[in-house]
């Protein structure tokens, strides 16, 4: 489907916390339940939000404060093993109360920048939490299947094909690699021997692919070819190439499970972009810096033409 880069933008963080609380914030529950073997005698209690893992000076730190920090964090704790997670967010949070209260003794919590900075984030908070809230709603078991449903009856197979290349630098190496195949040398071992390709230990195998999804010449090329044909050599921005067609296919319908992911994205995207528009209809806007206005009202109008293009199946 298609969607305006700077909306894609502007959902980024909301859609990346919907997607990943379920990678998150589930660690920290795990963390905190009792073993499987443990007897019920030792029950561990049960953990909520309120749950305080730590004070500092009196101030407590909740399980909710670490889900908090983990929104913030979601690339870091990515890159690290989930039972360090924990502890480096309890860390950063004790961090973060020892000098906000130094802060806030300094009297920074007073100053007027500071009191704009704390209603921007409390703003963002709110727009993530009402559009999280507003999304979960909409976003469910039965709108994913019914839009599975309408991709499967809106699916047009495509042909797909299977071919396999050999990258190099120069058109003279491309030409040589050709009159090398032309002689009756074999494609794959003249593929890891010379090509420059990181699927060269493959055998130069690019699996199969549709259109739309290789750069423009190497398309036409490859398009153009019979079952069996190798191609002259063909210039990409990569270098040249030359093209053995191994197979083609017809497309299938994925299985629900295997289109869920990008559907549900797709529908987060949708639902985000209608959340938006419906809450925007009718609010008047006002940008004094006529330049400023121009640029935002182009922005805007490509955004809707984007909007209003064809979805288009991957």
């Amino acid at each position: 489907m298609h969607f305006p880069t700077l909306r894609l933008a502007q959902t980024a963080s909301v859609l990346a916390l919907l997607l990943a609380a379920n990678a998150v914030a589930p660690t920290f529950a795990q963390d905190a339940a009792p073993a499987a073997e443990a007897p019920a005698a030792v029950e561990a209690p049960e953990v909520t939000p309120e749950t305080v893992v730590a004070t500092v000076g009196g101030e407590p730190i909740t399980e909710a404060d670490l889900s908090f920090a983990a929104e913030d964090l979601t690339t870091e704790l990515g890159q690290m093993p989930v039972d360090q997670r924990k502890a480096f967010l309890l860390r950063l949070l004790i961090d973060i109360k020892v000098t906000a209260k130094a802060g806030r003794d300094a009297g920074l919590a007073d100053a007027p920048l500071f009191q704009q900075r704390v209603k921007f984030l409390e703003e963002r908070a709110l727009r993530r939490a009402y559009v999280g809230d507003a999304i979960s709603k909409a976003v469910t078991e039965e709108t994913l299947r019914a839009a599975y449903d309408k991709f499967v009856a809106d699916f047009v197979p495509a042909q797909e094909l299977h071919a396999s290349h050999i990258l190099v630098k120069t058109e003279e190496e491309a030409k040589a690699v050709k009159a090398e195949l032309d002689g009756g040398a074999d494609f794959a071992t003249i593929a890891k021997e010379k090509s420059i390709d990181p699927g060269a230990a493959n055998g130069g195998d690019l699996g199969f692919f549709s259109k739309g999804m290789m750069v423009g010449p190497f398309e036409d090329a490859a398009f153009a070819l019979t079952v069996g044909q190798v191609s002259e050599p063909v210039q990409s921005q990569f270098g040249w190439h030359v093209i053995k067609l191994l197979e083609t296919r017809e497309s299938t319908v994925p299985t629900f499970e295997e289109a869920a992911q990008q559907l549900q994205q797709q529908l987060l995207m949708t639902t985000f972009n209608q959340i938006i528009n419906d809450l925007m209809e009718g609010v008047e806007v006002d940008i004094p810096d006529a330049t400023l206005k121009a640029a935002v009202d182009e922005q805007a109008a490509a955004e809707a033409a984007a909007m209003s293009a064809p979805p288009t199946a991957q």
